[in-house]
């Protein structure tokens, strides 16, 4: 009997320290702290980007606007007249549009740049700025390709900078136009449009029929969307062209326009090669034009 009660004690004993046993917490296994992705810092230019050295400013020109500063691309360079002297006040959604030139040395003069007049800004995001006789130098975002211009005038505050430091306030540069200084003036058709008015490079050219005769009323935001045909000397028709029915208009900033029969005549921006007539019968008051004279 007392063999048994032993028995039966020790193996209720074993059970209590088994269950002793499995109630003991076990130490976590260890792991690394979870990863936080680390954003970088947001600007106001379109890319974040350093630069990777010294900015270089150099000179072009074209027929209609002479010569203005560029960068080492040939890329165009605008100042901005609502900026104060060595202050850049282009900032956010303005600097998306007008991404300022940038430079992580003193700025180097190219031929033709006066080396005195380069200087540089610090701006609110900390990025160094190039400054032309301490105006900001910018660029502008719809100019893809070297010689562009389309930021010329824009808002009547943008404009392109002479080498001397004064700015060239004109309509955008336009193309077509001939050695001599004259537009050059031809006539292109389609099988939709039949015969129309275009541009020694078969660019398509425009009516605006808010304009009255021989009078531009496409100023500012509307001029950037429809560049005016200029030219720097009397006009020129090309084949199928009435040349009496050439002339010019003087715009508000003093470029010189070109007209035909009285209808001053412009580009479209949309349109990106010859032959494109995106911008026929735009809000009902755009057309291409024909060799007579008239809308289609």
């Amino acid at each position: 009997m007392k063999t048994k009660l032993l028995l039966f004690s020790l193996t209720i004993l074993a059970l209590i320290v088994s269950a002793c046993a499995s109630a003991t917490p076990v130490p976590p296994t260890a792991t690394s702290a979870p990863t936080v992705p680390v954003t970088g810092q947001s600007t106001d230019t379109p890319s974040a980007a350093a630069p990777s050295g010294p900015a270089a400013v150099n000179v072009g020109q074209n027929a209609v606007l002479g010569s203005f500063l560029v960068d080492s691309k040939g890329m165009t360079l605008y100042i901005y007249t609502k900026d104060t002297a060595n202050t850049s006040t282009c900032t956010g959604t303005c600097a998306n549009n007008w991404p300022p030139l940038l430079t992580s040395g003193a700025p180097t003069a190219g031929t033709g740049v006066t080396a005195s007049l380069l200087g540089s800004i610090t701006r609110a995001d900390g990025g160094i700025q190039v400054t032309y006789d301490g105006r900001p130098l910018y660029y502008f975002a719809a100019d893809k390709a070297a010689g562009d211009t389309k930021g010329q005038g824009v808002k009547n505050v943008w404009y392109v900078i002479d080498p001397n430091g004064k700015s060239v306030t004109s309509a955008p540069a336009s193309t077509g136009v001939s050695p001599s200084g004259g537009a050059v003036v031809n006539v292109g058709k389609n099988s939709t449009l039949g015969s129309f008015l275009v541009d020694s490079k078969g660019m398509t050219l425009y009516l605006y029929t808010k304009d009255s005769p021989n009078t531009s009323n496409c100023y500012g935001s509307c001029a950037t969307y429809w560049p005016p045909l200029l030219t720097t000397g009397a006009p020129i028709a090309g084949t199928g062209v009435t040349g009496s029915l050439l002339g010019t208009t003087k715009r508000t900033d003093g470029t010189t326009q070109v007209t035909y029969n009285g209808w001053p005549l412009y580009y479209y921006v949309t349109d990106k090669a010859a032959g494109d007539t995106t911008g026929e019968n735009v809000q009902g008051v755009w057309f291409v034009i024909t060799p007579a004279g008239v809308q289609k």
